[in-house]
């Protein structure tokens, strides 16, 4: 459909995001994240807020800003969100990745879900609750973030270290992937992200000798990075339930009407189709390789071979998880932790649990709110160096045909607009109630 001039706000400022080019390479390397950081910057300051911006590097720059509350003695709430996104290749891809194109009733484009919605998400649901001229309950810290697609080297972490006194008073979190609907036995029931698995990204590093392509050599860097990176590919880890993926668990095998006690907990959780997505690896630690790096010539054996590897973890296994992949691998391949942080894991109980839970019921009375730990990572992980607990809640009411869980670094990633506007009006009552 062409695109509409009388676009829904929320809907046109993620579009607009859309098309500042943010990826995000890793290791240092981005597109950079200013001029969304700017855009957004001066919708907060034409709400009257003071905004602060943070340069990690050139190029890498956060927002923040602070929203008087009704009630200065709660504690403050942070609502986050990130600006970069990771690359995508518009050869794989139905729509121009960055252009924001409005199709059959969807937002496409890179940053669609993650997490450029959510970011227009909050500036309309803050919009709406100051130009009604109330305030929210509590203050509020809003933060926009760059570099959450590398650990939050160039963002989050180097904020709470070099500015910690941005977040005085906060004590509670919420931003991405968490509070989406999904569909479980013909019911609609809500995903509230309670916590996140910890995160290891590890390099293996194996050296041979160099030497012409029609030798024989046994001492071959790519043979031996290959053996390890087959290896650890194919490793298949045990279910583990924390105490989130138990309650988890049991309330998917009560919706699919199994019994948890004769069906295991893979089976429960494959048994909801695309729901599945956002959950089976929350069961399981994985260890997945992503690049490889090795040679310069047909004719030449390298003596360097190179793999980076995702490794999650449940929350307080990595150094466990770490043993065992180094017991893997073998002797002959250095192991270099590029970048680690923690996993999370809060209660499905207490105020701000309570709050998030009532307030998707009373827009979608009936629904099921269940917890969930995450397999990826947000920058709630940096918050929580500064004792702050953080939820995923990005409130999203999806149609049962979208498999929501692939748009996530996916192709052709997409968000329904009515399901934009259902987050901004959850929003908005979130941060007017409490």
């Amino acid at each position: 459909m062409a695109e509409n001039t009388e676009l829904e706000s929320t809907a046109r400022i993620a579009r607009d995001l859309i098309r500042f080019d943010t990826s995000n390479y890793g290791e240092g390397k981005s597109n950079g994240e200013t001029e969304a950081a700017e855009y957004l910057g001066a919708l907060l300051e034409d709400m009257g807020l003071a905004t602060d911006y943070v340069d990690a590097a050139p190029g890498r720059t956060s927002v923040i800003a602070r929203v008087p509350g009704a009630n200065g003695d709660k504690p403050a709430l942070v609502v986050h969100g990130h600006t970069d996104v990771v690359p995508a290749d518009p050869a794989n891809w139905s729509v121009d990745p960055f252009a924001g194109e409005i199709r059959d009733g969807l937002l496409w484009g890179r940053g669609a879900v993650d997490m450029k919605d959510m970011d227009a998400m909050i500036i309309t649901a803050l919009q709406d609750v100051l130009g009604s001229g109330q305030q929210p309950a509590r203050d509020l810290i809003v933060a926009f973030f760059s570099d959450e697609e590398n650990g939050g080297v160039f963002g989050s972490h180097h904020i709470v270290d070099s500015r910690p006194e941005l977040f005085a008073g906060a004590t509670e979190a919420i931003s991405e992937v968490g509070g989406y609907s999904v569909h479980v036995n013909g019911q609609r029931a809500y995903l509230l992200q309670t916590g996140e698995k910890a995160l290891v990204w590890i390099k293996l590093v194996a050296r041979g000798t160099a030497a012409h392509g029609s030798r024989i050599i046994h001492d071959n860097a790519v043979t031996k990075l290959a053996r390890a990176v087959a290896t650890i590919g194919q490793q298949e880890w045990p279910v583990e339930l924390t105490a989130t993926t138990r309650q988890l668990v049991a309330e998917l095998a009560r919706l699919m009407e199994v019994d948890p006690t004769t069906v295991g907990p893979d089976e429960v959780v494959l048994s909801t189709g695309s729901a599945a997505g956002f959950i089976h690896a929350t069961l399981h630690t994985t260890t997945n390789p992503t690049l490889l790096t090795a040679g310069y010539k047909h004719n030449v054996i390298p003596d360097l071979a190179e793999a980076l590897v995702d490794i999650r973890t449940l929350p307080g296994q990595e150094d466990e998880v770490l043993d065992r992949v180094r017991e893997l691998v073998g002797d002959d391949i250095e192991i270099v932790v590029m970048h680690r942080d923690v996993g999370l894991e809060n209660s499905f109980d207490g105020p701000l649990v309570d709050a998030m839970v009532g307030t998707l019921k009373a827009h979608d009375p009936g629904a099921q709110v269940l917890p969930y730990l995450l397999s990826g990572g947000t920058d709630n992980k940096a918050l929580s160096m500064l004792g702050i607990k953080g939820y995923g809640f990005a409130p999203l009411q999806l149609p049962t045909d979208l498999d929501f869980p692939s748009m996530f670094h996916g192709v052709d990633e997409r968000v329904p607009l009515d399901a934009l506007v259902f987050g901004r009006q959850v929003l908005g009552d979130l941060f007017l109630n409490y």
